[in-house]
């Protein structure tokens, strides 16, 4: 059975998790048109800046329609900005607003934002409760287990969450003070599920198709996010779909792994080189790149791909000297080259 946010219908209970600098709109579509990706949450959105109407965070909310259905997330730490802001995101068409309570970073949650709003439950109640009055569309919350080991409180604010109107939570089963280290407490996930009616979504530590499959089978969540195990495993979710209605998972062909990190860099030209300046990438040698105004669209592009490449890289035989070249490359063209190379002679 494939779960209901609000009105929402997913078609799939594996989400893909929203990860700053990583999960930007060129990502999302590429890993949505592999298949069993049930939703995609953007990159978290500074209430403060749509409000504002910042440009560069604009960008940040971005999507297209095949996206759909998509989630905006959106931090802050003022009700009424923040009810601004989701009536900013219903506007711009958005099937869910997605209010960030997880962010562990220092620089977010120094702002009362993020995770820092966990250690202030009712604040963080009426944060949802405003936006929920403020639109149609539903209001979900991304969460931890709590602060730290001393403050776990995740099945408390899912209640209060609840109460204030959110549609459905989702649970990282770290605290804030583990950041990513440890293990995810699954067991924790599904005491918050056990305590509310909404849906609960469980995340952390699912980075192969069989993880995931086990633990919808085991717990009583919802819906599995997946983060990390995405950005090495873009197919992730197409095969545990398949794992999970007893088909042999897709296998993945190298050179299609190759493909997907130049499909990837072409939407990110088309999106910032090519718009801008009109350059259009030509095959290696045939190209001296971009017009200088052009040049810091290009390092935009390499930065991102440098970004992924990090993670996707790990596991392949080889990804370390991949990675090595990838941070060494200085333009556009070779970079193309050199992913080429590396995946057609593999």
């Amino acid at each position: 059975m494939t779960p209901r946010i609000g009105t929402v219908s997913l078609h799939s209970p594996v989400v893909m998790a929203p990860m700053a600098g990583m999960t930007d709109t060129a990502f999302r579509r590429l890993v949505k048109r592999q298949g069993g990706c049930g939703l995609v949450v953007t990159e978290m959105v500074s209430s403060e800046g749509l409000v504002r109407g910042i440009d560069r965070t604009l960008e940040y909310a971005e999507y297209t329609e095949e996206e759909r259905p998509v989630s905006i997330q959106i931090f802050g730490g003022d009700p009424s900005k923040m009810a601004d802001a989701a009536q900013i995101v219903e506007g711009m068409g958005a099937d869910i607003v997605d209010i960030n309570m997880g962010c562990p970073v220092p620089k977010i949650a120094k702002h009362h934002a993020g995770c820092s709003l966990m250690r202030e439950p009712s604040h963080a109640a009426s944060i949802i409760s405003a936006m929920a009055k403020a639109v149609k569309i539903p209001v979900t919350v991304k969460m931890r287990a709590g602060w730290n080991e001393h403050d776990i409180n995740a099945p408390l604010l899912a209640r209060m969450a609840q109460d204030a109107g959110a549609a459905a939570v989702a649970v990282h089963g770290r605290t804030a003070a583990q950041s990513y280290s440890g293990e995810s407490d699954w067991s924790l996930i599904a005491h918050v599920a056990a305590g509310v009616s909404i849906p609960v979504f469980g995340s952390g530590d699912c980075v192969e198709p069989a993880q995931i499959v086990a633990r919808l089978r085991e717990s009583s969540v919802a819906g599995v996010l997946v983060g990390r195990g995405a950005l090495r495993n873009p197919w992730i979710f197409q095969q545990a779909t398949d794992a999970a209605m007893g088909r042999v998972p897709r296998t993945v062909p190298i050179e299609a792994r190759g493909q997907f990190l130049l499909d990837y860099m072409d939407l990110l030209i088309d999106e910032r080189v090519s718009e801008a300046t009109g350059f259009r990438h030509t095959a290696p040698g045939q190209s001296d790149g971009p017009p200088p105004e052009a040049r810091g669209r290009e390092r935009w592009v390499i930065n991102k791909l440098r970004a992924l490449g990090s993670w996707y890289t790990k596991g392949l035989d080889g990804g370390a000297q991949l990675r090595v070249s990838i941070n060494s490359a200085k333009s556009i063209p070779e970079l193309r080259d050199l992913i080429t190379k590396f995946f057609v002679s593999s």
